[in-house]
This record gives structure tokens, sequence and C-alpha cells, in this order.
């Protein structure tokens, strides 16, 4: 049997980061999501994401490759990310996933519970929004009242009841990225032996 492995956590606990080492460090394909949003800096479309217009996420809905789905009220408009069956083969091969606790569940439904192993990732809040505003500085035009919606949004979308719910029972801290990256790895060989 073979597994999808799925990232999560609170943005800025550097699950972009452990999911790329840890992808290329167990070579483990990538199972990349879609989103609507534009195009970061250093992103690269079908790394990351794969990135559309909300008119081609509405032929793929037509035609029934959508597995989850999520919009997100922000300051530049409405922002979809989803998930589809159209790069996921379980049959053949493990494969790693990156994405929210809402998207995990959806995932686990289609899927199966048995199918969909959650790797949830957590970093303590204070550091956590300097991160986040770090990186925003980065950006050519930071907007921080984005960070801050981020920031309250997942308060409420990783919610203690909302985790006990997703049986979301092991966490990784990261602190310390390679004590991180090294914990994650040796729980994931676990499932390939």
């Amino acid at each position: 049997m073979h597994y999808l492995f799925y990232i999560m956590g609170k943005s800025a606990v550097g699950k972009d980061t452990i999911y790329q080492s840890i992808s290329c460090a167990l070579q483990i394909k990538p199972y990349v999501p879609y989103t609507t949003r534009p195009m970061r800096e250093h992103e690269e479309n079908g790394r990351e994401y794969y990135f559309v217009t909300q008119e081609q996420m509405r032929e793929m809905e037509e035609k029934g490759n959508i597995v989850e789905m999520r919009k997100y009220n922000t300051v530049f408009g409405d922002w979809y990310y989803f998930s589809t069956n159209l790069h996921l083969d379980l049959q053949k091969e493990d494969q790693l996933g990156i994405g929210t606790l809402e998207s995990y569940m959806k995932i686990r439904r289609f899927f199966g519970k048995d199918a969909v192993i959650p790797i949830y990732i957590e970093v303590p809040n204070d550091i956590r929004l300097m991160r986040s505003i770090q990186r925003e500085k980065e950006q050519d035009h930071p907007n921080f009242s984005e960070v801050c919606r981020r920031y309250l949004a997942d308060e409420a979308d990783f919610a203690e009841e909302k985790l006990k719910e997703a049986e979301i029972n092991k966490c990784f801290q990261n602190l310390n990225l390679d004590d991180c990256i090294h914990e994650i790895t040796a729980y994931i060989r676990q499932f390939q032996a």
C-alpha cells in the first residue's frame, strides 16, 4: 500500500521548506495543489501550486476533477485553493502533499483514512508571527493586512477541537529546522518499511 503524506500547519511554521527538503531526501513525488491566487516571487508553476484562472478551475469542477476546494476572501479578492484527482495514484507510489487542516480532512474522506497520513507542524505563535512579518518584508509589495488576516484565520482553522476531530495525535515542533526534518523523515520511513 502507498500513502499520501500530508504536511499541514499554520502559516509561517516552515511547511514549504520542510516539504521541499523531505521530497528531495526521500524522493517522494509531490502532490501539487492548485490555486487561483497570483504567483509569489520565487514560486514556479507546478512546483508549489498549479496556478490557474477561475475559469480553468470551473472547467475542472465541471469535469469532476476537484477533490476539495477552499475559498478565501482576501484583501485582493477571492482566492481559491483546491486539490484534484489528476496527479495522484496511490496504487503506484507514495506522494507528499501540503495544505490546510480543512483540505486534509476532505482529501482523507476522498482517498480513505488509511491512505492519507497527517504531518502536523507547530511553532510558538510569537515566532510564527515574526516569521510572517519577515517573509512579507522581503516581498516587492509587502501587504501586512494579509499577514494579519492569515494569522487570525489560522487560530480558527487550527483550533484544538478541529485537530481532535481530524484525529491529529502527533505534532512536529519546528524550533530547529534540521531536527524537525530528521524527525519527520524517520516517521515517514516507518510507513515505507
